[in-house]
Formats: structure tokens, sequence, C-alpha cells
């Protein structure tokens, strides 16, 4: 995995389902700080997707409102046509539209598709997008001094908790990431 320092200037843009359950196990402020002068955005189709989320699950409302996350539209030709194309490589349906809206604007941006879907990760990686997603993240917070490992294993399993799948538990993270050669 290629590693990116924290706080670099290349930009992250996030798939809903990171968000999503950050907002659910209420640690958007967590990740907020851990992303603190990291370039961050999302799309306008994720964001869709969290405020449709949002009608059965109040707690979603929280990723609307990120001081920290830019919004991107998608509205250029060329953005539509690479959207278009992300969406047959995802073979997306209307649950995948978040993906390809990200990999569209990771393309045409030079960013970090931030997702934890593996089977769009894999799709992505296979096409040279740069994708990573949770654990990446905090393996990242961890190197910069600014989360101890004991501290991402409790995010990690306050994310478990959500439902979020994630690799390893809290307690597994160290050893996970130093098998996968990440810290």
């Amino acid at each position: 995995m290629s590693v990116i320092p924290l706080g670099s200037s290349q930009l992250l843009i996030f798939d809903t389902m990171i968000l999503s359950h950050f907002a659910l196990a209420d640690r958007l402020d967590v990740l907020g700080e851990l992303l603190l002068g990291q370039p961050c955005a999302t799309t306008t189709v994720v964001l869709d997707e969290l405020r449709t989320g949002a009608k059965t699950r109040p707690e979603l409302a929280g990723a609307l409102e990120l001081e920290w996350v830019r919004q991107l539209p998608l509205d250029r030709p060329g953005e539509i046509k690479s959207f278009g194309v992300w969406v047959r490589r995802l073979g997306a349906t209307g649950r995948d539209l978040g993906e390809a809206s990200v990999f569209a604007a990771a393309e045409h941006n030079g960013a970090v598709a931030i997702t934890d879907d593996r089977s769009a990760t894999r799709v992505g990686r296979a096409y040279r997008l740069s994708v990573h997603g949770t654990i990446w993240l905090l393996v990242r917070a961890c190197g910069a001094g600014k989360l101890t490992e004991a501290a991402a294993g409790t995010l990690v399993e306050a994310l478990r908790a959500t439902g979020h799948r994630l690799p390893c538990t809290g307690t597994e993270f160290p050893r996970y990431v130093r098998q996968h050669g990440l810290l």
C-alpha cells in the first residue's frame, strides 16, 4: 500500500460507508481531528445517499454537516463521462453509485478514494486508482502520533459495533497492521 503522509496535500475523497459508520458510532469528531489539515471531500451522490439514510437513521445527519469535507458535484462533461465508466466497471446498482462517484472524482482530481467496500477497492486498484479505507486512515494517524494503537483498536471496536465490517477487531489491530506491513 502506498503511504501518503498525514497532512499531505493530496485530497481524500470519502465514500458513504466510512462516513456513515463514523456517524453511527458518534465518532465523526474523532475522524475530523485525525484528518485536521488534510484536504477531504465527498461527492453529491454520497451526500444524497447519506440524506436518504438519515430519514430512517437520524444519526447520519451529522455526516452531512462536516465543515472539513468539501462537496464535489461531478457536473462537468468529463466527470460525468468518468462516472458512467466507473458505474460500468463496478457493475453499479443503486447501492454502488456512491463508490462510482468517489472513484470518478478521485480519478479527475488525482485524489485518493476512501472506501471500505472490498469489491469496489479491488476494481479501483485494478484500474490503478489509489483506494484505501478505515484501517489505512488509522495506521496513518498512528504513524503521525495522532492516535495510539490502543485508541485505534477502541475506534475499530466502536465502528464494528455499528455493523461496519473491518478486517480485524480492535484487539487484533496492532498484530493485523504489522502482519500486513502497514505499521
